[in-house]
């Protein structure tokens, strides 16, 4: 990891490269929210944000949502992938929702987590940007940026969160997440454009000595394998030996 007096600069120059970094899902409350980032896995928020508009007109709260036919969910948020199982999980958190917390969202990390299908991930999403207390999310992307910048030495999100926002004011916890998952979409991808990286220059993984999370083995063509004879072949070079 970088000493903790280093990754003052790192932090500040990604800031500054990724101006204004928040959610790129679109939500009105936390409800909205709080299935939109259940919906955004395993898929682009620009597909969520799509689907959305339409699921929300007809399933407005948790109450409504609580007593939708699933199936009906399903035909909605279809184009996101996965729609049955995440069908089931918007369905069975606005139920629980209702049932426990009078259809609002709760906004503490120890209710949120409570709900099926919510982690911290998702949870934290939604403290951060519905209700704006410090959370600071991991996703795929802040896992891979966080370890290859040497700001985490984990393949743990859990770690991953608590390394990172130790080196941070808890201030700076919500929008220095939404900072390196853009960072991660954009620029620090699985195949990284670290000639358009404004921290390169202090980058572990750019330096070919990446903490936390290998490097990615550059793919090789696998080596031809030699030619075989079918058996057909074969009798035919027979014959042609007899003079067949």
């Amino acid at each position: 990891m970088l000493p903790r007096e280093a990754t003052r600069p790192v932090l500040e120059a990604l800031r500054a490269q990724h101006p204004g970094a928040t959610t790129e899902l679109v939500f009105e409350n936390p409800f909205e929210l709080l299935v939109a980032t259940i919906l955004s896995a395993q898929t682009t928020d620009r597909r969520v944000n799509q689907v959305t508009p339409a699921l929300f007109r007809q399933y407005p709260d948790s109450c409504a949502l609580a007593a939708a036919d699933p199936a009906a969910v399903e035909a909605l948020i279809k184009p996101t992938g996965f729609f049955r199982q995440k069908a089931r999980a918007i369905v069975g958190v606005a139920r629980r929702v209702t049932e426990q917390h009078e259809g609002q969202i709760p906004p503490d990390m120890t209710a949120l987590v409570q709900l099926p299908g919510v982690g911290r991930k998702t949870a934290n999403v939604v403290l951060g940007h519905a209700f704006g207390v410090p959370a600071f999310a991991v996703d795929r992307h802040v896992l891979r940026v966080a370890n290859r910048l040497g700001l985490a030495a984990s393949p743990d999100p859990d770690t991953v969160e608590a390394q990172v926002t130790a080196l941070l004011p808890s201030g700076d916890w919500t929008v220095m997440s939404d900072t390196l998952i853009l960072h991660g979409r954009r620029i620090c991808k699985p195949v990284p454009l670290c000639d358009r990286c404004a921290v390169r220059r202090s980058c572990t993984f750019a330096s070919g000595g990446a903490v936390g999370l290998a490097r990615t083995p550059r793919r090789t063509a696998p080596a031809a394998r030699p030619m075989r004879a079918t058996p057909r072949t074969r009798r035919s070079h027979v014959a042609r030996r007899k003079g067949r």
